[in-house]
């Protein structure tokens, strides 16, 4: 069976002057446009390919990597609009339509968007929404604190930055966790910090427990290294400037500091971190 919108794998039939046809079942014959055929490919080969609609709406296969899939949240830049909608860039030939009525407020060209990518059961079309909270269910209990996950940044809230975990469900960074720079669009590894009872996830952009001050502890070494050994910092240098420095809080930067002075990798010394030549 044809997975529209997704990778599958298919049988090549034959050749014409327009491409390859693929075997589609059931469905019949689909077209690998020429421009995709390579000189290797034979009769009977089997390639993968994604299998999205045409501007004539017909199944069409194509090699090219798209941005999303069925079933993904994104984020797309608008490649431009009409007085039916709007329409994504995600990476193919035909643009991804986004009706006015799937649109949280009036797309224009050249912004970007969060969306969710979907077949219109009316249409059979693969649209998009940026009505996106429908889309996104509770997280199970699988989701337990310590839990490594993927986010999608969505948009900031006076609590802080609402983000899609594991493009299925609905978590929260706060404000007050935050220390680095982040924005609608990234893509970021964090972890479960608690699983509240409406299945929405409180989320960390730092590992927990001792893992982060080992982790960070890596990173200030490295620091050290590209700085030719030393730097302006020490326990008592203000949050603000760890933070804006560094993207860690000032708890973590000082276990770090501790776990490097312990080791006799570094030396405190006038305000100053110097990294100890190995002996």
């Amino acid at each position: 069976m044809i997975k529209l919108g997704n990778w599958n794998e298919l049988d090549v039939v034959r050749f014409t002057d327009h491409g390859a046809y693929l075997d589609g079942g059931e469905i019949g014959e689909i077209l690998l446009p020429r421009r995709y055929v390579t000189p290797q490919l034979r009769p009977g080969d089997r390639i993968d390919v994604f299998i999205y609609l045409d501007q004539e709406e017909r199944l069409t296969a194509t090699t090219e990597t798209p941005l999303a899939r069925v079933g993904d949240f994104a984020c797309l830049r608008v490649a431009w609009t009409n007085r039916f909608g709007a329409f994504l860039d995600w990476g193919l030939m035909k643009d991804l339509f986004v009706p006015f009525r799937e649109q949280k407020k009036t797309m224009t060209t050249g912004e970007n968007h969060i969306v969710y990518v979907y077949i219109d059961e009316e249409s059979r079309r693969i649209v998009a929404s940026a009505k996106i909270d429908r889309f996104i269910r509770p997280a199970d209990e699988s989701y337990r604190r310590g839990r490594e996950v993927e986010v999608l940044v969505w948009h900031r809230t006076p609590l802080g930055f609402k983000v899609i975990v594991d493009n299925a469900y609905q978590g929260l960074v706060y404000a007050d966790q935050t220390f680095r720079d982040i924005h609608p669009g990234d893509r970021l590894t964090a972890t479960v910090t608690e699983l509240r009872p409406d299945g929405k996830l409180d989320i960390s952009l730092q590992r927990l427990g001792t893992a982060r001050f080992r982790d960070f502890a890596d990173e200030l070494r490295e620091a050290l290294e590209a700085a030719g050994g030393e730097l302006p910092f020490s326990d008592d240098s203000p949050a603000e400037q760890i933070r804006e420095r560094f993207g860690v809080s000032k708890k973590t930067f000082k276990r770090a500091v501790g776990t490097l002075y312990k080791h006799h990798e570094i030396s405190l010394v006038d305000g100053k971190i110097l990294l100890n030549q190995a002996e």
